[in-house]
C-alpha cells in the first residue's frame, strides 16, 4: 500500500523516443540545413575574432567601457582583464568562446524578440508559450545535449543549439513585459492620429520597450556564457574545453586560469550591454 500502485504508468519516454525517432528519419535533411546555416554563423564570428589582432581588440574594448559605460576605471579594469586572459595564454580560446556567445545571442534575438511581440499581441499566445519559457528555465541544461546531439551529432552546433534553448527565454519575456508595459495613453495617442498596427508597433510600443528588451538581451547573452563549459562535453572549443580538462585530470590551477578567463568575459560583456539600458533609462 505504501508504494506507488504499478497500474498507473504513464510512457512519455517511449513517446519522446518514438517522436525522436520519427523526426530522424523523416526530417534529417531540414536538420542538416539548420545545422550547416548555424555553423556558418559561428564560424563567420570566430573569422573575425581570430583576425583582430590583440592589440586591436583590447584598446576598441577599453574605448568602450569607457564611451558605453561611462567610467575610465571600468576602461581600464577590461583593459587589465583582457591583458590577464592573453598571459594565461587562452586568448585565441577566448575569442572562440566570444564568437560562440555571440553567435548564440543573435540566433536568440532572431527567435526571441518575434516571439516577445506576438505573446505581448495575444492573451492565447502568452498562456501557451508561458509553460514552455518556464520548462526551458527549469529543464536541467544536460538534458538539451541529448536531442541535439542526435540531430546535429558532436561538434560546435549542437552545443548552440543546446545554447540557443537555454538562453532564450529571458529576452522573450522581458520583451514581452516591457510592450506591455508600455504607457495605454501613448498607444491610444497614436492610434487617434491614424497609426497603424505595424506602425504603433515599430514607431510608441518597441522604442518604449527598448530599456526592457535590452535588459532581456542582457540575460540572455549572460545565460549563453554560462553554457560555455557544458557545450564543451559535445566538442565545443573554447575556455570551456580548458575547464573540463582541468576536471578530468585535476589540475587546480589550469582550471583556476579558465574559469576566471570566463569570469572576465563575463563581466566585460555584462557592463557593456547592460549599459544599454541604463542610457535608454537617462533618455526617458
Amino acid at each position: 500500500m505504501i508504494e506507488f500502485p504499478d497500474i498507473v504508468n504513464i510512457p512519455l519516454a517511449a513517446w519522446i523516443d518514438s517522436a525522436m525517432s520519427w523526426l530522424l528519419k523523416h526530417m534529417d535533411g531540414f536538420f542538416d540545413v539548420i545545422g550547416l546555416i548555424i555553423l556558418q554563423v559561428v564560424m563567420a564570428f570566430e573569422a573575425v575574432f581570430l583576425f583582430i589582432p590583440w592589440f586591436i581588440v583590447i584598446p576598441l574594448i577599453g574605448l568602450a567601457g569607457w564611451k558605453l559605460v561611462k567610467s575610465w576605471k571600468m576602461a581600464l579594469v577590461f583593459i587589465v582583464m583582457l591583458l590577464m586572459i592573453g598571459s594565461f595564454g587562452y586568448w585565441d580560446l577566448a575569442m572562440r568562446t566570444l564568437s560562440l556567445v555571440i553567435a548564440s545571442v543573435f540566433f536568440s534575438l532572431l527567435i526571441g524578440i518575434p516571439l516577445g511581440i506576438t505573446m505581448a499581441g495575444s492573451d492565447r499566445a502568452e498562456g501557451i508559450l508561458k509553460p514552455l519559457l518556464d520548462g526551458m528555465q527549469t529543464m536541467p541544461s544536460f538534458v538539451y545535449l541529448i536531442p541535439a546531439l542526435m540531430f546535429f551529432g558532436m561538434g560546435k552546433v549542437p552545443a548552440m543549439v543546446a545554447t540557443i534553448i537555454y538562453a532564450v527565454p529571458p529576452v522573450i519575456r522581458l520583451t514581452n513585459v516591457g510592450i506591455r508595459t508600455v504607457d495605454r495613453e501613448a498607444v491610444e495617442a497614436s492610434k487617434a492620429f491614424g497609426a497603424t498596427p505595424r506602425q504603433v508597433l515599430f514607431d510608441v510600443q518597441l522604442p518604449l520597450a527598448k530599456p526592457s528588451i535590452m535588459v532581456g538581451i542582457n540575460q540572455t547573452t549572460m545565460m549563453a556564457l554560462a553554457m560555455v563549459v557544458i557545450g564543451s562535453m559535445i566538442g565545443a572549443k573554447g575556455l570551456g574545453m580548458e575547464v573540463l580538462l582541468a576536471i578530468n585530470r585535476i589540475e587546480v590551477g589550469r582550471g583556476f586560469e579558465a574559469g576566471i578567463s570566463i569570469v572576465f568575459l563575463a563581466i566585460i560583456i555584462d557592463r557593456i550591454t547592460f549599459s544599454f539600458s541604463e542610457k535608454n533609462e537617462k533618455r526617458k
